[in-house]
């Protein structure tokens, strides 16, 4: 009796374990309502992978995953991270597999949504036998989620299966102990062959390398990792020697890993060397083994303020090199056009004319660079893909021609020490020359001193002397007092800058010459100045001619003077002289957003990482001005063109003329005086002149959907929408929000599509009709970044069914009409 006891109860203590199939190890499915952890989890039917809960190396930061069940854990077995960016503190998580189809991990402390099918009728979790974690529907057919669609940091062979996208992204642990996204990251395009895949990986949506994968290791325990120091690496499975094998590795695959002017070459053992003209330099003990910087030029570029001391430098021709992915095309040049513009431009430091670039439609590119060579490789006489390079480089004097002549006929001849006797004139010709050149020198000096004591006394600096790469003092002049003298009291707030003499400005300028131009904004010119040592700066010139203007300029160096933030253009100092009234900013090579995005040709160069880049920085920028910065600042003007980019296409904010602070408490405003461009401006300003931070938000929204869609807010005539937001509203309410995006990205990289709709959906709701149901710029920059947060569906946008925004209640009986181009209008009303 006894006995039928026990075997009653060791059935029942069963029970709970029958709806999961099998005890650990046995089963591949989790069914809704049902749960694992570290103690019960999933394997793949072919036991080569299981859903692991693990702690990588030293951490106390546990995570879920898959996991090669048969490689030892310290030989780095994980595939794929489901909560990288969001570890659990303990080893307790639970994932579950929910009724209502989503697939959420959890303990007592926090919940992680890893993947949601809410909208579908899901029947089941699945880990497939190539490595892949399924949601399927009802019918066991359809796959509604799937762990391929978001790699982490490695590729499997099953991904390459013909039912899969062939287009990847991949991004390295921050550390060996650390899952979360590091520094690299690539894009990978697959392409299958006879003998295996043949995969082609980008950078910046740069083609950088091409490898293979040989066909009969795909089966094996293979894989393809992004590891923690940016090296792609093809490697297999060896159980003899519990080890993984390299199949393929490339080190010059690796972003920077050369450093600036060097050159990478595989085919050698010391994979790195300086290029033609560099030097390895001096490094200390913390940079063994890093080349990030350890290249300098054997002799500085000799370049003129007005760059006409070309005879100085000449250009080395590199053959079958791959250029370095930080170009500038130029267009409608020829070769000697191309060679004449890098040689002219003291920043140009190589130029490349390649007359078989297959992914522009021109037959001949001319390809500048203006900043420090990275990523330039060597290839070998078997890879037949390179293309020739021109690398500038300073003329060495060979010959000393400074020696005396031995004889003595030349020079004064010894005698008696205590009675020397001169012979011929007495003094040789080297003598006078000495003579005569420290006679130079020394009124040089004295000029030096003279003008440099003048420019002191009168509170000036020379802006050619500027060293852009030095911070700048504090002891410099009192910017409020120079500002408020004449023009009013201004506001009382001490801000000290560098105040440079209108002669020096005008040299930079070469007297403001109209090839130094760069355009004009609403209240006069912008050129460019190069100083003595090689840089240059952005000079921004108010209009005599302007009725308007002043208030806004020094409105604009009071602000920007005090801020300080990567995505903010940076004011270097001003010039206020006589009738004079400039601004001096550091140089942005790129231009603005607008001169790439709305141009056919230009906005191919913006890939959607790019614009991914453009978007997200803007938002930290006017995150900033809202919450972070010393005042608490509206920009007002938010647009494409007051968006600059640098060398790196990285975005800053500019224009500050029409900036507000806002004090204390204070969060809305209203104004008399209605600034800004039409298609930018938030309703509640245009129409009743009442701004917030809110009316920056609405700006972004409208930047954002422009950048996604590479169109213009105005002027928008493809639909029976007034405007790009209407557009984007249209295609939204109809579900079809993927339709927004450029097409041009097609022939680039294609976006993923879940990001794309998230960020139309951002835009949407940035610019809806109220102010109250907008977010704030902090909620935008969580929301474009943490995909975890749950997107409120957007209401109607404003200024759906009118082309001119009109005062309903005018102030003062004054009616406002908003420009409908780039132009920064105002209107100027009677209090």
């Amino acid at each position: 009796m006894s006995g039928r006891i026990y075997l009653l109860i060791a059935c029942l203590l069963l029970l709970p374990y029958l709806g999961f199939q099998s005890t650990h190890g046995i089963s591949n499915i989790i069914h809704p309502g049902q749960s694992v952890n570290a103690s019960k989890t999933i394997v793949s039917d072919n036991g080569t992978f299981e859903l692991c809960f693990f702690s990588p190396g030293n951490s106390t930061k546990y995570y879920v995953g898959i996991c090669y069940k048969e490689v030892p854990d310290d030989k780095h077995n994980v595939v794929w991270v489901a909560n990288r960016e969001y570890p659990f503190p303990n080893e307790s998580p639970v994932l579950t597999f929910n009724q209502d189809g989503t697939l959420e991990l959890s303990d007592q402390h926090m919940r992680y949504s890893v993947a949601d099918t809410s909208t579908s009728n899901a029947s089941s979790a699945k880990l497939l036998d190539i490595g892949n974690l399924i949601i399927l529907a009802n019918n066991d057919t359809e796959v509604l989620w799937q762990s391929f669609d978001f790699p982490t940091d490695t590729i499997l062979p099953g991904i390459l299966s013909a039912e899969n996208p062939n287009l990847f992204h991949l991004t390295s642990w921050k550390s060996t102990e650390d899952p979360a996204g590091g520094p690299y990251s690539l894009t990978m395009d697959f392409l299958r062959l006879e003998d295996g895949y043949k995969i082609n990986y980008w950078n910046d949506s740069l083609l950088t390398k091409s490898i293979m994968w040989p066909s009969n290791h795909t089966s094996d325990i293979s894989r393809m990792v992004l590891d923690v120091s940016g090296q792609l690496k093809l490697q297999s499975w060896s159980e003899d020697g519990q080890i993984w094998v390299p199949l393929n590795s490339s080190r010059c695959g690796v972003r920077g890993f050369c450093g600036a002017f060097s050159v990478c070459n595989e085919t050698v053992d010391e994979s790195c060397s300086c290029l033609t003209g560099f030097k390895p330099r001096r490094i200390d003990a913390r940079d063994q083994g890093n080349w990030g910087s350890r290249c300098e030029r054997e002799t500085d570029l000799n370049c003129s303020v007005n760059n006409h001391d070309h005879q100085k430098v000449d250009f080395i021709h590199m053959y079958n090199v791959e250029w370095p992915d930080n170009g500038l095309p130029q267009l409608n040049i020829n070769e000697s056009e191309c060679e004449s513009t890098c040689l002219k431009n003291c920043s140009c430091v190589a130029y490349a004319y390649d007359c078989n670039n297959k992914r522009l439609s021109r037959l001949c590119n001319c390809t500048v660079w203006v900043s420090d060579l990275s990523n330039l490789k060597q290839l070998s006489l078997n890879e037949g893909n390179g293309k020739d390079f021109n690398l500038k480089r300073a003329i060495r004097d060979l010959g000393n021609t400074t020696e005396s002549n031995p004889s003595t006929g030349n020079r004064p001849v010894a005698g008696d020490d205590k009675n020397p006797k001169p012979t011929g004139s007495g003094y040789s010709f080297w003598t006078i020359v000495i003579l005569s050149a420290s006679l130079a020198t020394l009124i040089l000096a004295l000029v030096v001193y003279y003008v440099r004591g003048e420019l002191s006394r009168k509170g000036q600096e020379n802006l050619l002397l500027l060293d852009l790469g030095m911070n700048l003092k504090t002891n410099h002049s009192d910017l409020r007092k120079v500002m408020t003298r004449g023009h009013g009291d201004g506001r009382k707030r001490d801000v000290k800058m560098p105040l440079f003499s209108f002669s020096s400005v005008a040299a930079a300028t070469d007297n403001f010459s109209a090839a130094y131009k760069l355009g004009e904004g609403g209240f006069g010119p912008v050129y460019k100045g190069v100083l003595s040592k090689g840089g240059e700066v952005a000079v921004k010139r108010l209009s005599r001619r302007s009725g308007q203007g002043w208030e806004e300029l020094k409105n604009e160096a009071m602000l920007i003077a005090e801020l300080q933030h990567k995505n903010l253009v940076k004011l270097l100092g001003c010039c206020i002289e006589r009738d004079e009234k400039i601004l001096v900013y550091e140089y942005m090579p790129n231009k603005s957003l607008d001169f790439f995005l709305f141009d056919p040709e230009k906005r191919r160069i913006l890939d959607w990482g790019t614009r991914v880049r453009i978007i997200e920085g803007v938002a930290q920028g006017i995150l900033y001005l809202h919450q972070y910065s010393r005042l608490k600042i509206v920009h007002r003007d938010l647009k494409a063109s007051n968006i600059l980019l640098d060398m790196d296409m990285n975005p800053k904010i500019s224009d500050f003329g029409m900036a507000r602070i806002f004090g204390g408490n204070e969060s809305e405003a209203n104004t008399n005086r209605i600034v800004g461009t039409y298609g930018y401006m938030s309703p509640e300003y245009a129409l009743d002149g009442l701004f917030s931070i809110k009316s920056d938000v609405f700006s972004f929204g409208v930047l954002l959907l422009e950048i996604v869609s590479g169109r213009k807010n105005t002027g928008f005539y493809l639909t029976n929408s007034f405007h790009l937001i209407g557009y984007a509203w249209d295609l939204w309410k109809s579900n079809r929000g993927w339709d927004l995006v450029d097409s041009l990205l097609n022939d680039i990289n294609i976006p993923p599509k879940h990001m794309v709709l998230r960020f139309v959906n951002v835009g949407l709701l940035c610019v809806q009709e109220s102010a109250a149901d907008r977010p704030t710029m902090s909620d935008v920059v969580a929301m474009l970044g943490n995909e975890s947060v749950v997107l409120d569906y957007p209401k109607q946008p404003a200024f759906l069914n009118v082309r001119m925004v009109v005062r309903a209640k005018p102030v003062n009986s004054m009616i406002e009409m908003c420009s409908v181009n780039d132009v920064t209008n105002s209107v100027a009303e009677g209090r």
